[in-house]
């Protein structure tokens, strides 16, 4: 039988409050609360938080303070990925992002969902589906990235966008809904 952190990498409906997971979302906040909590000038200290609480980033991967995210072990960046201040990622599933993404503050990115159907919602089980965002992408601020959504390599999402659909590459897009406004070069 499979375990609720199995089910849930799995993205099948899961129990969040099971054990196993809220002692891993404990450990994920207690980084985020140091790294958080940390000086500005204490690069050394929050480049080591960041990488035990994430573990799978490239080379000059940097957060500003304060960020917010469920697991931290579900996110997977590239080489030179920028974060500006203020952003969460709901990390059920895996969050995956190329080399050179910028994000811009208060920017969201969610993998995990709830049932559609109410009494299957009321049982408090849940679900998520994986986010990728490619290389070379820029996210506008404000903009919120929904479960289960790519967005193709070189394209930049207009900021306070709602992304609910798959981007291609080299777009822009922007709206809420998010929407492709043009090619780009």
């Amino acid at each position: 039988m499979k375990s609720e952190k199995q089910k849930m990498l799995a993205g099948e409906l899961y129990l969040a409050a099971d054990p196993e997971l809220s002692e891993e979302r404990l450990k994920a906040r207690k980084l985020i609360k140091a790294f958080n909590d940390s000086q500005p000038d204490a690069n050394a200290e929050r480049a080591a938080l960041l990488k035990e609480l994430l573990r799978r980033t490239g080379k000059n991967f940097w957060i500003e303070p304060p960020f917010f995210c469920d697991y931290g072990y579900n996110i997977r960046a590239g080489e030179d990925v920028f974060f500006n201040f203020n952003c969460v990622i709901l990390d059920v599933m895996p969050v995956t992002l190329g080399d050179r993404v910028l994000v811009g503050p208060n920017v969201q990115i969610y993998t995990g969902t709830h049932p559609v159907e109410f009494k299957v919602r009321g049982s408090l089980l849940e679900f998520a589906k994986p986010v990728e965002i490619g290389s070379d992408v820029w996210i506008g601020g404000g903009s919120i990235i929904c479960p289960g959504v790519t967005i193709g390599d070189r394209s930049i999402i207009g900021a306070g966008s709602v992304v609910t659909k798959d981007i291609p590459n080299d777009v822009l897009a922007a709206g809420n809904p998010c929407k492709v406004i043009r090619t780009l070069n």
